[in-house]
């Protein structure tokens, strides 16, 4: 039986209900996992449209075999399908792995509980609160906790029949006053569970309970005159206040609810989940996903909602999102237009922004070469190029008053400078100040040389102009036929408008957009080329049309001067024996006599 055969065959079995499909190769070998709403009409897809993408092309052509599992409801194929990738990652599907193990506050399962940070998480009837991004935060929460309660962190066994029995004797962080001492009864075990309670609340972001009852002590301690003691426990509210105003990020009503954000470029996109307790941030997490089939950005956030929760074992029942997704029907999901909720959105979508930037960073450093794929995979999809800008060059004319016109060719390969390529151009056939002509002549002579040398002819060409420059560039294209075959954008200097042949309508850049940014640089490094070279050459026409304007010196008799003095301050200074012993005395007198 033919692949072709085989396949319409098992298309045809494929019920119409939500479930999870995966594609296997002739060897067996998985290659990819996705959900459906209607199982057949998805798989169908695959074979019977014209991707443009490549990648999902050549998945197609390799799959042999399809095998699906069916399932109650769309929510229910979400999570499976996360489980598959997980557990298989197969080639096409979005990179979902993550080594990292994270930190945890175990509350252990004991008559007088001690709390601390871990990583492991036993079965043995403890409580585990997390598991938080980061160390620090666990630090900061135990630090915050120990301040205000006194808590044991021996590890006796601390039971009845022993502490009656005198087994214990109290240690150094009794008499320091961070511990009241229960291993010799001091302190009650309804006292010391009392705090857990509380401590519990403080780590799920409520500081509420605990603030109202030191309030309450505070208070019958004053009554009393025991002022000592009240001042303490004052000292205890404020340090739970404090805590309490820097981590409260928008109105404390918003409880229970995690926000999610996704930013994302070419060949990743980044989520940012936030989970918030009584209006503070108790959890905060990018995940960073390789996209395979040029994934859309409502699929990845479905996927990431999913991971980010069940990674951080979220009860939440309320997500915040920047667009409506199918995710769970028991989730309440909102898309903040105004107020506290949109403020936390944004927040949410900063943090993924500035961890995309780390990222870039970092790659910049550890990984160079990804980071100019993808910088090259964002220009072709932003200037809509038929393929990516490796090689690009970009042309600027300099002239004052239609005085030595010049112009200048940079070429940048990979998104950076290769200067060895740059180069100037005396404009030879253009009287007076005329750019259009100019660009047009550069153009020409740039293109017909590189044709005659069979030489690399780059993917894009940047015109420093608007267009009536680009216009002109593209005259010279028509007439050495490479029209068509470069693509071609002019760049005005106001704002920053980016004008493409035979469309009136400039393109906008984001003004933070990488893509811009390089043209910028090409567009800023051409011209700072071009008005060095103009430099020179207004220079050096400036000395010699005082040189040669002397009756009788010529441009060889110049040289010859400015090769032994420099410059023409010095063949002013020099003396008519020092003149006379380069050029011969009776030049050397014509000289003398005009400057003197």
């Amino acid at each position: 039986m033919s692949k072709e055969i085989s396949i319409k065959l098992q298309l045809s079995t494929l019920p119409t209900t939500p479930g999870v499909y995966q594609f296997y190769d002739i060897s067996e070998k998985i290659l990819y996992v996705g959900k459906a709403k209607n199982l057949k009409k998805r798989v169908s897809s695959y074979f019977t449209k014209n991707h443009e993408y490549g990648k999902t092309k050549v998945l197609v052509k390799k799959i042999v075999h399809i095998k699906h599992i069916v399932v109650p409801t769309e929510s229910d194929a979400l999570l499976l399908e996360n489980n598959l990738i997980k557990k298989y990652q197969p080639r096409y599907n979005v990179l979902l792995k993550d080594d990292k193990t994270y930190p945890w506050i175990c509350i252990k399962n004991e008559r007088f509980p001690r709390i601390f940070p871990t990583r492991n998480l036993v079965k043995d009837g403890s409580e585990y609160f997390g598991p938080y991004t980061s160390m620090k935060t666990v630090r900061v929460l135990l630090d915050l906790i120990k301040s205000v309660y006194p808590l044991r962190n021996c590890s006796y066994d601390l039971s009845d029949e022993k502490i009656n029995a005198g087994k214990y004797k109290v240690c150094l962080e009794y008499h320091l006053g961070n511990c009241k001492g229960p291993c010799e009864g001091y302190q009650s075990s309804e006292e010391y569970q009392r705090q857990i309670v509380e401590i519990k609340e403080i780590v799920k972001g409520n500081f509420k309970s605990s603030v109202h009852y030191f309030r309450t002590q505070m208070k019958e301690l004053a009554s009393e005159m025991r002022f000592e003691e009240a001042q303490e426990i004052k000292e205890k509210v404020e340090v739970l206040e404090n805590y309490q105003v820097k981590s409260t990020i928008v109105n404390p009503k918003i409880n229970n609810v995690d926000v999610f954000s996704i930013i994302s470029d070419e060949s990743y996109a980044y989520i940012n989940f936030l989970q918030l307790s009584h209006g503070a941030i108790i959890r905060s997490h990018t995940l960073e996903l390789k996209k395979k089939l040029n994934e859309s950005d409502e699929e990845l956030l479905q996927l990431g909602i999913i991971e980010i929760r069940q990674r951080f074992k979220s009860h939440s029942t309320e997500i915040y999102l920047p667009f409506v997704v199918t995710v769970d029907k028991e989730l309440k999901v909102t898309v903040p237009k105004l107020g506290d909720k949109k403020r936390i959105l944004e927040l949410s979508e900063r943090n993924a922004k500035f961890f995309r930037m780390e990222r870039f960073k970092q790659l910049m450093v550890t990984d160079p070469d990804r980071h100019t794929n993808r910088i090259m995979a964002q220009m072709k999809k932003d200037l809509r190029l038929s393929e990516e800008p490796r090689h690009i060059e970009c042309f600027d004319n300099s002239n004052i008053q239609g005085s030595n016109p010049v112009a200048a060719c940079v070429v940048f390969r990979n998104g950076k400078p290769y200067k060895k390529d740059y180069r100037h151009y005396n404009i030879k056939t253009v009287v007076g100040p005329d750019d259009y002509a100019s660009m047009e002549e550069v153009v020409y002579r740039r293109y017909k040389r590189l044709i005659d040398e069979e030489q690399s002819l780059p993917q894009l060409i940047v015109i420093d102009g608007g267009k009536g420059q680009l216009s002109s560039a593209l005259k010279s294209l028509d007439i050495l036929g490479l029209r068509g075959k470069i693509a071609i954008i002019g760049i005005a200097k106001r704002l920053e408008e980016i004008y493409f042949p035979g469309d009136s309508i400039p393109l906008y850049l984001d003004k933070k957009s990488e893509s811009l940014k390089i043209i910028q640089q090409l567009r800023n490094e051409a011209h700072r080329f071009g008005i060095t070279f103009h430099r020179v050459k207004r220079s050096k026409a400036a000395i010699n049309s005082e040189l040669e304007n002397i009756e009788g010196i010529g441009e060889k008799t110049t040289m010859e001067l400015l090769k032994t003095f420099k410059s023409v301050k010095r063949i002013k200074e020099a003396s008519l024996e020092q003149l006379a012993a380069i050029i011969g005395m009776s030049k050397a007198k014509k000289i003398h006599n005009t400057f003197h």
